[in-house]
């Protein structure tokens, strides 16, 4: 999962986010350590898991301690996306027990979450088993911290959507309406990219059947997204597009219905709770002899 970092690495700095996490933290000094341990002492702490999931931001925890101190020693037990369960111990961390301490935070509040997301991807991940649906997360993060939670969204199984506005065209409602309707957006698109000499991967969202046959008879896109469908529309969607283009389906979608969705035969359907609304895991970094 090191090569996740070294992908978007463009696009977001460890160092810049570290720095920044500490400054909010920290301030002009962690004075509970500062106050109660001698400069020079060494100590040892381990990562507990306290409940049952998969295990996410491991290998962010060792970014966090080489950045805040190179000569942290870190042996890893347990890696990412490993299912834990209560009294596992993912991995010791040694060095300076100052600046353990000053790390402690800022490392459970990066895996706590990690690992719960990872957990929700892996569980709706396999409720689409025997399909060839897969998971995948939307725009919808916690800002300055969507590189945690995307990463988090491929340790647990499911993939990414786009990353950023960047990345892809994404034809959403709005920009349909703003533009006058959705050939009209395409068109403009086209356009766009055209002016620009812009390689982008184009997305489409429809509303109704009626929008797929319009797109379906333009082309020039490579996936269609089918927003608020119903299971039936959903398969007559399927139907309609074969294998022409990709297609997701979005909206709603919960863990009760989302078995139903990847059985009609889509390629992904998008899930926003899976980053914006989830149960961050248990996890406690603690002192050891």
């Amino acid at each position: 999962m090191a090569n996740y970092i070294l992908q978007h690495k463009k696009h977001f700095n460890f160092k810049t986010f570290v720095q920044n996490a500490l400054q909010e933290d920290v301030g002009d000094g962690d004075h509970s350590a500062l106050a109660t341990i001698p400069s020079g002492k060494k100590g040892k702490c381990h990562l507990l898991v306290k409940e049952t999931g998969i295990l996410a931001g491991v290998e962010a925890a060792k970014e966090i301690f080489k950045i805040i101190d190179p000569k942290f020693k870190i042996t890893v037990f347990i890696k990412d996306g490993t299912p834990v369960k209560f009294g596992d111990i993912a991995f010791i961390v040694e060095g300076s027990s100052q600046k353990l301490l000053t790390a402690e935070r800022l490392v459970l509040n990066v895996m706590q979450r990690m690992s719960g997301i990872a957990t929700k991807t892996n569980y709706l991940q396999e409720l689409c088993k025997g399909t060839k649906t897969k998971v995948i997360d939307t725009r919808k993060t916690t800002p300055g911290f969507r590189f945690f939670e995307k990463w988090a969204v491929v340790i647990g199984g499911g993939s990414n959507h786009r990353f950023g506005l960047y990345d892809m065209i994404m034809l959403k409602d709005n920009h349909i309406d703003f533009a006058g309707g959705i050939l009209e957006a395409l068109d403009a698109t086209h356009a766009y990219l055209k002016k620009t000499k812009k390689k982008l991967p184009i997305e489409v969202e429809t509303r109704t059947l009626n929008d797929v046959k319009l797109i379906l008879n333009k082309g020039g896109f490579q996936r269609i997204m089918l927003d608020n469908y119903t299971i039936t529309d959903t398969k007559k969607a399927v139907a309609l597009i074969g294998d022409k283009f990709e297609i997701e389906s979005s909206g709603g979608i919960t863990e009760k219905t989302i078995a139903s969705y990847a059985k009609c035969g889509v390629d992904f359907i998008s899930v926003g709770a899976l980053t914006h609304h989830v149960k961050s895991m248990d996890l406690s970094l603690k002192a050891i002899k």
